[in-house]
């Protein structure tokens, strides 16, 4: 279990698999106990144990391959967004400048 100041909400997945299972065999009132000595709430304890029973063991990659291509995919996309990022940046320099340009020397009068 995580020191006592720590909000249960913070604890890592281990210390929240541990309180499930401490839990686990515990009647009502034995469980209401332990929730209030550690901090928690019985629904905190529920929402955790739905979120671990509805993990998939077939979600995280199966192989190196798998995994070395996911983090191909990831570069890649960091990469575009880098690019997308600077693009971005420039066209709202542009803009800027053509108000500047526009506030300097006025609108274009047709003769």
């Amino acid at each position: 279990m995580p020191a006592k100041s720590s909000r249960p909400d913070d604890w890592d997945s281990k210390a929240k698999l541990a309180a499930i299972i401490q839990t686990a065999a515990l009647n009502e009132a034995q469980r209401s106990e332990y929730c209030r000595q550690h901090g928690l709430y019985p629904e905190q304890l529920d929402a955790w144990k739905a979120a671990f029973e509805s993990l998939e063991p077939d979600s995280a990659p199966a192989s190196k391959a798998d995994l070395a291509q996911h983090r191909k995919k990831l570069k890649q996309l960091e990469k575009e967004i880098l690019r997308k990022d600077k693009a971005l940046a420039e066209a709202a320099a542009l803009l800027v400048l053509s108000k500047k340009a526009q506030a300097i020397w006025g609108t274009k009068e047709e003769d």
